[in-house]
């Protein structure tokens, strides 16, 4: 299950709010989007449906906050796995090793969190747009850094931005396979294609 970035003030509205959300992902871990309902969301968070909507309006504002802070938490792994030491390639293996482990635990919410905010709607689409725009400045932090890969220009960020939605695009199709558990197998082709990108403004 993935356990969510706990918030500074862990009292309160902001306790709530992140229960409310642990609430949302254990729902959806066993029953899938579709099937889960407000009523299993605050059974789960063990908060009233009261408490539910003074948080968030519906069920997919709730989903999209899941969302952002499952992304955090993922944007969260991969910087806790550069090492600056390294060369930048060992760094991007290493970091989406952390990457796609951690995604692999959760093959469900996975499914949820990539297939189900595509229907969402301007909202939810909105909301991948600004976790992609994160990862992008994670990739240029590391390939463009101090220890990153000497190029005569620097990566930019629409080919970050590549890079991000093509590992995205891999994800989505072992999701759709039904090999999330298998995420690890992805390292090496990502890997490979930030290599590429990299490369290319050499």
């Amino acid at each position: 299950m993935v356990e969510l970035v706990q918030e500074q003030q862990d009292s309160g509205v902001h306790q709530h709010r992140r229960r409310l959300l642990e609430g949302m992902a254990h729902a959806v871990a066993a029953k899938g989007y579709p099937d889960t309902t407000i009523a299993d969301i605050v059974r789960e968070a063990a908060v009233s449906r009261r408490t539910f909507y003074e948080h968030f309006n519906t069920k997919a504002e709730c989903l999209i906050a899941l969302y952002v802070a499952s992304s955090h938490k993922g944007l969260k792994t991969l910087r806790e796995a550069i090492d600056p030491s390294h060369e930048w390639q060992t760094q991007v293996e290493t970091a989406l090793t952390a990457y796609f482990g951690s995604m692999a635990e959760s093959p469900v919410l996975m499914r949820t969190l990539f297939i189900e905010i595509l229907g969402l709607g301007a909202e939810g689409l909105a909301a991948r747009r600004r976790v992609n725009e994160e990862i992008a400045d994670f990739i240029l932090g590391v390939v463009n850094g101090p220890s990153g890969h000497p190029r005569k220009t620097p990566l930019s960020h629409d080919m970050a931005m590549a890079i991000v939605g093509g590992i995205n695009e891999l994800v989505l199709q072992y999701i759709e396979e039904n090999k999330v558990g298998r995420l690890r197998e992805l390292v090496e082709p990502a890997s490979e294609l930030v290599r590429s990108v990299t490369h290319a403004g050499e």
